[in-house]
């Protein structure tokens, strides 16, 4: 018989546990609360449960199956990456960063990705397979426990396209968020996609509360299509229609990400058709000058961001330049890349 994960399953699957078990629903919930509140490394330490009960799920199940494979520090250790080893001898990265109170989780939610964009190191890996739910959970658990801390935020910016992932990185949001056990709120979470559009649309349609932020990264169709493939599937128009559905609809600030390339997206020319595009829009705009994973790109220098960032200023948008935290140790964003790093 096949050893069950218990990290990943929801309130409803635990009770369906318990009741194979002869258990009453209420078990559940106490399992629930060990799991994902308390961060339990054995069902031994539920002091709540006999110890037969603790030996029978014992036999049955683990509690997780992530392996740290190694971990990097920045010297400051405000900013971690975890490199963990899956199951099937595959590899994923996930990122902890500290700024003051607030520590965001930032995970992954594949193995490699399948948009190949150009700026991107986990695009050059391609695409392996989708994360579970077990897998999505396990990052913020494992992590939370292992720096014994509390995440404030969650962000879905890590390896993969998560909105390729919908169904399993949903659920994961749904366990990550339930007030009896991470609870970390709705809006402290947030999922970015590269343009996804059905997902878009289902995630509107189911009223999801979840943060939604967009990588847009060009302002016009060629230079989006050559840094984005996706976008010669979902082009700009038809991407920019589903934002302004989503703001209609739930009335939820939206944020657009655009990492800043030299030569190539960072002109004037280029910051002014950003503008357009973004007209009316209640929106958070985050400028992420790029982060070098070879030779093709390269950063833009400092005037040419702030001369960029000029013709947004007037506007009734929320603008920040995220520095992104981790270059040093190649865990900021584009930087991800976990194909070829077995110790």
């Amino acid at each position: 018989m096949e050893r069950i994960n218990v990290i990943g399953m929801n309130l409803e699957e635990l009770r369906r546990l318990m009741q194979s078990l002869g258990e009453a629903d209420y078990r559940a919930d106490q399992l629930f609360n060990w799991i994902y509140k308390k961060r339990i490394e054995t069902f031994y330490q539920m002091s709540n449960f006999s110890l037969l009960l603790r030996r029978k799920i014992t036999s049955l199940a683990d509690i997780g199956r992530l392996q740290l494979a190694r971990l990097t520090s920045s010297p400051s250790k405000t900013t971690q990456k975890f490199l963990f080893e899956l199951d099937d001898g595959h590899f994923i990265e996930s990122v902890y960063m500290k700024d003051r109170e607030r520590i965001t989780l930032c995970i992954s939610s594949q193995v490699g990705c399948p948009l190949n964009c150009a700026f991107c190191a986990t695009g050059k890996m391609g695409f392996v397979r989708n994360l579970s739910v077990g897998e999505l959970v396990e990052q913020v658990i494992f992590i939370q426990r292992y720096l014994n801390i509390d995440a404030t935020n969650i962000v879905f910016m890590g390896m993969g396209e998560p909105f390729l992932n919908y169904d399993n990185v949903l659920d994961a949001c749904d366990i990550i968020s339930h007030e009896n056990g991470i609870a970390i709120g709705k809006r402290k979470i947030t999922i970015s996609t590269a343009g996804v559009v059905p997902r878009i649309k289902q995630f509107i349609e189911e009223n999801r509360k979840y943060k939604l932020a967009i990588s847009l990264n060009a302002a016009d169709n060629e230079t989006r299509s050559r840094l984005m493939p996706i976008n010669e599937r979902y082009p700009l128009p038809q991407l920019m229609q589903v934002a302004r559905d989503y703001q209609s609809r739930t009335k939820a600030r939206l944020t657009f990400e655009y990492v800043l390339i030299k030569g190539v997206n960072d002109r004037i020319a280029d910051a002014r058709k950003l503008k357009d595009l973004l007209t009316g829009f209640q929106c958070k705009l985050n400028i992420i000058p790029y982060n070098s994973i070879d030779n093709e790109f390269s950063a833009p220098v400092e005037q040419s961001i702030n001369a960029f960032i000029q013709p947004f200023l007037a506007m009734n948008i929320v603008i920040s330049v995220r520095r992104s935290k981790g270059s040093d140790i190649q865990a900021a964003c584009g930087q991800l890349y976990a194909a070829t790093l077995k110790p």
